[in-house]
């Protein structure tokens, strides 16, 4: 059932960052929120951003001071893209 949309969507799977402690976790949030104001955001679930081909959530562990992105695109290479620089601002 899966298989046409794994062919139609590029998944990062659970990729986890571990912070300097709880207290980063709002802070690293809205730096992402803020780079990507343009995006549609939701905050139901730590931070959500949708773009037209490609979207992401970033949520905090509950019981650690780590992030938690999953990100899916429309190409495996904007996948990558966007996987990384999503990380380099978790890890800023």
């Amino acid at each position: 059932m899966l298989a046409p949309l794994l062919l139609r969507y590029f998944l990062s799977g659970d990729i986890n960052t571990k912070l300097a402690g709880m207290d980063a976790v709002p802070a690293t949030l809205h730096r992402i929120a803020a780079t990507y104001v343009d995006g549609k955001q939701d905050t139901l679930d730590g931070l959500s951003v949708e773009y037209t081909d490609w979207h992401f959530n970033v949520r905090p562990s509950n019981t650690e001071p780590l992030l938690r992105l999953n990100l899916e695109a429309k190409t495996p290479e904007m996948m990558a893209r966007k996987r990384d620089e999503v990380l380099a601002l978790i890890r800023a």
